[in-house]
């Protein structure tokens, strides 16, 4: 069984939609501390101009709140300008419409935290890709599992009986491999295709939105959703 956990993020880049597509359970990790310049609450958009960050302001940030505390400001400031700018992005494409119904549906709702948005922001493009049919979803709040870092991700993976760990290419920072080597536990970093597909304006930017690869390819962008995977003593090799 392969498990992925990573921290919600907002409308993510198709790199993150592969993580998702490549787990059977996805875990969203969004009770450890919010991180300035993450992409919790921002991503990148594709303009004539380059690409442009789309971030959600947030309330009263303090030093040390985790993802599941931050609270966003009132839609009324920021929401015309995020959906102004999809607009403009997605202006040509032949799925525009598409995207920003989604975008629209998202931001709707009532979030009582940026984690809770970005999640559904996510859960949202896994829907319409069909990913969310071969993946289950679980909050680690649901498993009581206390610690940090490397220790508490062996922890999760090993309640839920996982067999292999698939992660991205920033935890070879922090993780203990030889710790899940001791479990009997697989790591294996996702190796991006970052795979082109049309794309307006430019050379192709596979970093941007996964709303992105809404509009300009409709449901069958799932066929760019494709990476796989490296166990971890080859990737750190090739990292070297």
């Amino acid at each position: 069984m392969r498990i992925v956990i990573s921290q919600s993020m907002l409308f993510p880049w198709v790199g993150l939609l592969e993580q998702i597509r490549l787990a059977d359970v996805f875990v969203h990790y969004d009770d450890v501390q919010f991180s300035k310049g993450s992409f919790v609450n921002r991503v990148q958009v594709k303009t004539a101009g380059g690409p442009r960050w789309m971030t959600v302001p947030l309330q009263a940030l303090r030093l040390g709140q985790r993802i599941d505390e931050v609270r966003i400001k009132p839609r009324q400031e920021w929401l015309g300008t995020h959906l102004d700018l999809l607009k403009v992005s997605f202006r040509d494409a032949p799925f525009r419409d598409d995207a920003i119904e989604i975008a629209e549906k998202t931001y709707s709702m009532e979030y009582s935290s940026i984690g809770d948005l970005s999640r559904a922001s996510m859960l949202a493009l896994a829907k319409y890709f069909g990913l969310d049919a071969t993946t289950r979803f679980l909050d680690v709040r649901q498993l009581n599992i206390p610690g940090s870092g490397s220790e508490r991700v062996l922890a999760v993976v090993k309640q839920l009986e996982g067999t292999h760990y698939v992660t991205g290419h920033g935890a070879a920072r922090y993780l203990d491999h030889d710790a899940f080597e001791r479990e009997h536990i697989h790591v294996e970093y996702v190796d991006y295709l970052r795979l082109p597909y049309p794309q307006p304006d430019g050379a192709f930017d596979p970093h941007v939105t996964g709303l992105d690869l809404v509009a300009n390819c409709g449901r069958a962008g799932v066929r760019n959703i494709c990476s796989n995977t490296k166990p971890w003593r080859e990737f750190i090799n090739e990292s070297d």
